[in-house]
């Protein structure tokens, strides 16, 4: 059934992501699958929990309401952030780039690449339904780490919601709140999270070890390829910035620099 599972699991999500292909194309906007890479994982974890018959029920649900509080709020924020704005910047340069032939590249670029990305990292989801194991010391560090996560994504995303809705604030860099320990709190955060669930898969079994390359990867992808780095990139010019990145933290939250 595990095999099967992979395979449903597989099919769903080029589905999920070739819908979202074709409504970008009507709206000329590849950047809504931003708004539902959230909500992706939510329907991974759904078909993890339906599917899997033979797993502990305490562990299924917990891993269900941890990933649904996660993946809502996640498309929620970046919808609310990202509504009547047009398509992001990064989408648009490419869409530039590759002129005419944008639309079919985008399906493999964009949506493919993410949906891919995405069923490979949702896979200690999978892992944690197996076996029938009480819940353990380890599934409540896995989920403390998890609040941790959470908390930082969370916080982080409306603290800085907040910085920019105040005019005076405009050009200025965010240096408040958790942003004062960590440049990014919410890619901190969103790490700790895949953190979380890849602990309470290795509390559910041995194998659930395996999935190590799941947080690794997101952990990767947020500090190196679409996170991180590629902000900073935007960020580094911006008067005082430099500054910033002299007595702050890039990833992991400490204690700020003395001038």
């Amino acid at each position: 059934m595990f095999r099967e599972i992979l395979f449903y699991s597989f099919t769903a999500i080029v589905v999920y992501m070739s819908l979202l292909w074709i409504v970008s194309l009507i709206k000329k906007d590849a950047s809504l699958v931003d708004i539902f890479w959230g909500l992706g994982f939510l329907v991974l974890g759904f078909i993890y929990f339906v599917l899997s018959t033979d797993s502990f029920a305490d562990r299924k649900t917990l891993l269900l309401i941890l990933v649904g509080l996660w993946g809502l709020r996640l498309s929620y924020h970046i919808a609310r952030r990202n509504w009547g704005k047009g398509e992001d910047p990064r989408y648009h340069i490419w869409r530039k780039r590759h002129g005419a032939s944008w639309w079919w590249k985008s399906f493999f670029q964009v949506f493919m690449l993410q949906g891919l990305l995405m069923w490979v990292i949702s896979l200690p989801l999978l892992a944690a339904q197996y076996p029938d194991t009480p819940l353990n010391i380890l599934d409540w560090i896995g989920l403390t780490v998890w609040g941790v996560g959470f908390f930082f994504e969370s916080v982080g995303d409306w603290q800085l919601q907040d910085f920019k809705s105040d005019p005076a604030n405009k050009g200025k860099v965010m240096d408040r709140g958790l942003w004062r320990y960590t440049r990014h709190p919410n890619y901190f955060g969103d790490a700790a999270v895949w953190w979380g669930h890849f602990l309470i898969a290795a509390a559910a079994s041995p194998y659930g070890w395996l999935t190590l390359f799941s947080p690794l990867l997101m952990t990767f992808v947020l500090m190196r390829v679409s996170g991180v780095t590629l902000l900073e990139q935007s960020l580094e010019k911006r008067p005082g910035y430099k500054e910033y990145i002299g007595r702050t933290s890039p990833f992991f939250p400490m204690m700020p620099k003395k001038k």
